[in-house]
């Protein structure tokens, strides 16, 4: 045992992606006396500018936008009392097929040796007992995302071999496919002109998450639900594009209040599933 404290650490690809799948469980934890570390590894260029102005738009400026979402990211870790917010500052690459994916210095151009070596320093910096980031597809095939938990695992890797190995225990998020179908339920309700969506469309939104039986690890995180959803409203610029805003807090709460995880790495035998990131740890 040592004074140090039990630490959580969350890999994200964007300003407000900290909020949507890690908001509760930061909020918790962060309740707990536990210390949260929020790494995020782009600007968030690529996000809507002033007046809701597009990326590639006339106006639009990503220098503009990175530092407005930069404020707006440490309002949003004030309102989760994050401990320490690290932040990589690669260009963002935008959506996938975007021209900003081949920018020089955007983060899907970066090599994943480069990226997983700064993110290791800091995971040497922090010693984490928890890290969090996406799965192999970045959820929904984001190329930022897709690169975060490409740079995470390999960082896992460059500290799992030296002398002083971190081991953590290490999850990737995800949503089951019960609460997909209530969210598509839910948006048909606030948009009930909506058509019937394109058979491609439900195969590939079939793919995002995971059945119910194979996720490990639900964390009841409702009692902070009305602190993520004002760490998400912190992004007021992305509003637009943050569709949760919409429900109002009550209804935010019922569907959101609950974050799910796939636990990939463990030392520590704590039997699945779990209802803890640090089952096992305490």
């Amino acid at each position: 045992m040592t004074d140090r404290p039990l630490t959580i650490m969350a890999v994200h690809a964007h300003p407000d992606d900290e909020a949507t799948s890690t908001g509760g469980v930061l909020a918790r934890y962060a309740a707990e006396g536990i210390r949260t570390v929020l790494v995020t590894c782009t600007d968030g260029g690529c996000g809507d500018g002033p007046g809701g102005v597009k990326p590639g738009d006339p106006g639009h400026d990503p220098a503009a936008v990175a530092l407005m979402r930069r404020q707006e990211l440490e309002a949003s870790c004030a309102v989760l009392k994050i401990s320490d917010l690290e932040m990589l500052d690669y260009a963002d690459s935008g959506m996938m097929g975007w021209p900003s994916n081949d920018a020089p210095g955007s983060f899907w151009q970066t090599p994943v040796k480069e990226g997983a070596a700064r993110l290791a320093e800091l995971m040497r910096h922090y010693r984490p007992d928890v890290v969090v980031t996406y799965d192999e597809n970045g959820f929904y095939g984001h190329p930022d995302h897709i690169q975060a938990h490409r740079i995470t695992m390999a960082a896992l890797e460059m500290t799992a071999s030296e002398t002083t190995a971190l081991t953590p225990k290490v999850y990737w998020t995800t949503i089951p496919h019960s609460t997909m179908r209530r969210f598509g339920e839910i948006i048909r309700e606030f948009h009930p002109e909506m058509p019937e969506p394109d058979p491609a469309e439900v195969a590939e939104m079939a793919k995002m998450g995971l059945p119910d039986d194979e996720i490990t690890t639900w964390v009841d995180a409702t009692a902070f639900s009305d602190q993520k959803f004002d760490s998400l409203a912190a992004h007021a610029s992305q509003g637009d594009n943050i569709f949760f805003l919409k429900m109002g807090k009550e209804r935010f709460g019922e569907l959101m209040g609950v974050e799910t995880f796939v636990r990939v790495q463990d030392a520590t035998g704590a039997a699945l599933p779990e209802n803890d990131l640090f089952a096992g740890l305490r």
